[in-house]
């Protein structure tokens, strides 16, 4: 376990890169790498391993691209980005609700990591444009969507990797095991 100092001097992502590392590299080859624009999988090629590459250093874009991860099945992180629809910001309402579909269970996983990191959650809507699109962002059922899943979870078992994960983020950051999803923080803003 680190102790506050330790953690002061140490850039935040640069620890989850090893605690990833340390969880998976020798059994799935896949490594966590920052990136400095937008997050992707890129699967490894020629011996290669496979990257999850997080944007611009930010510590929950690692979270989220692990939570991915953590779900996508052996046939899926075989693919780019798993091979995953992706609708940019600025989706009508139809595609808003399709990508929270898709988000519910990386974002509760997600929301487990925060947890087990002594962070906040905060859902992502990942849609700032959505007026411009006619979509209407409800926030607060989103985050009640997720926080179903999260409990859902609980009760019922987390995905072996990300049981592991969130295990040894809980214990590099010296965290309990949560029992159910606290609150999330949510934003005003879409």
């Amino acid at each position: 376990m680190m102790t506050l100092a330790q953690r002061a001097n140490e850039p935040d992502y640069l620890a989850l890169i090893d605690v990833f590392e340390a969880c998976f590299f020798d059994s799935y080859r896949t490594r966590l790498v920052a990136g400095t624009d937008e997050p992707y999988y890129q699967p490894g090629a020629g011996g290669e391993p496979h990257q999850i590459v997080f944007a611009h250093g930010f510590f929950s874009s690692a979270l989220h691209e692990i939570a991915h991860w953590c779900i996508a099945g052996e046939a899926r992180r075989q693919q780019f980005d798993y091979g995953y629809w992706y609708e940019p910001d600025g989706r009508t309402p139809e595609q808003q609700r399709l990508f929270e579909q898709v988000e519910v269970k990386p974002q509760a996983i997600e929301w487990l990591f925060c947890v087990c990191s002594g962070r906040n959650f905060q859902v992502s809507v990942d849609n700032l444009n959505a007026l411009e699109s006619g979509a209407e962002i409800d926030r607060n059922a989103f985050t009640e969507n997720v926080r179903a899943q999260f409990n859902a979870y609980v009760a019922n078992g987390w995905p072996q990797r990300a049981a592991q994960f969130a295990a040894a983020l809980a214990n590099h950051y010296g965290q309990p095991w949560p029992v159910q999803a606290q609150p999330a923080v949510v934003a005003k803003h879409n």
